[in-house]
């Protein structure tokens, strides 16, 4: 592999690290508690701090797999036969697709639970529709409580699930919120069953950061939270002054880690346009980079994170290319 394919490399290597380092930040129960309470509505208008003791132990972090068979795993405790979600074997699944966030959080009645699952996009995929992966993602969630969190037939056990999808570098600041709902055709008898097991929610943030309001409180905190273009301090400047977050060691920590990962990635993509003479107007030489790339395995969002363009720009080099090579 020559020299600009390693540098792409690592780039590509630092922008999953900071995909992890993102992950962690959400996962932190401070910024969890402020999604809730602005997308679960039985934990609207609450005080945060009071949703953060209704989460159970600790979320966990790209560990549970997606794939059907795989979510849960079996456990033997005093000869007593328990399922659980599967988080033992990482290496055995390694290269599986995982859940991002998921766990459980009580209701404000101390007894019932929804499981909540978190995913963090870095803009809205091209190779497929997100609300697909969304519906697919709740889906497993329903049908893998199965035995773990109701058994044989006992459906009326099913806990409601949302799936909360945060997706960055939108057009616009958005938020909506896609369920089941009943429809009457021909007659209006009520059927007999919970409506609000399925929830997704897709939450997508613009590249610009929205002022601080009521509306747009949420948007915010996420905006600054994975910016990559603020510094650690104007991050926590937010975070810590506008929203009145206690900002302890580990969370500093964690944004951190992130900050100089970005910046890392940023270092890489300039390193590579300075070796290829990429300044403007050497937009041919850039062209071949980026189909060399994308012919060695790397997919279209790791050739811009690592290049410094968007996803369309690299697509469209590529599809010219392509189009170029048959003619």
């Amino acid at each position: 592999m020559n020299t600009e394919l390693k540098s792409a490399v690592m780039a590509t290597d630092r922008d999953a690290q900071y995909d992890n380092s993102a992950k962690r930040l959400i996962a932190h129960k401070i910024i969890l508690t402020r999604i809730l309470v602005k997308t679960v509505e039985e934990f609207k208008g609450m005080d945060p701090l009071e949703v953060a003791a209704l989460i159970e132990g600790l979320p966990y972090i790209s560990a549970v797999p997606v794939e059907p068979g795989l979510t849960n795993a079996v456990h033997f405790q005093n000869g007593q036969r328990l399922v659980g979600f599967n988080t033992e074997n990482q290496e055995l699944n390694e290269g599986l697709v995982r859940f991002d966030i998921v766990f459980y959080v009580r209701m404000k009645d101390g007894l019932s639970q929804i499981i909540i699952n978190v995913e963090a996009q870095k803009d809205e995929p091209s190779d497929y529709e997100i609300l697909n992966r969304a519906v697919f993602y709740v889906s497993r969630l329903v049908s893998s409580q199965k035995e773990r969190d109701f058994e044989n037939s006992s459906y009326d056990d099913i806990k409601s699930v949302y799936s909360i999808w945060i997706c960055m570098n939108m057009e616009e600041n958005t938020m909506s919120h896609i369920h089941l709902t009943k429809e009457d055709l021909i007659g209006s008898y009520e059927w007999k069953g919970n409506l609000d097991l399925l929830n997704i929610i897709m939450i997508g943030l613009a590249k610009e950061l929205p002022e601080h309001d009521e509306t747009y409180e949420l948007h915010r905190l996420l905006g600054a939270l994975l910016s990559r273009e603020l510094t650690i301090d104007e991050k926590l400047d937010i975070i810590g002054n506008e929203y009145d977050i206690p900002l302890e060691e580990n969370f500093r920590k964690d944004m951190s880690t992130m900050c100089n990962l970005s910046q890392g990635v940023k270092e890489e993509g300039i390193a590579i346009g300075r070796r290829e003479g990429l300044e403007e107007g050497r937009r041919e030489g850039h062209a071949e980079l980026i189909t060399k790339m994308y012919k060695n395995g790397l997919s279209i969002e790791q050739i811009a994170s690592a290049t410094d363009k968007t996803v369309e720009e690299v697509r469209a080099i590529i599809e010219g290319k392509e189009k170029s090579q048959e003619a």
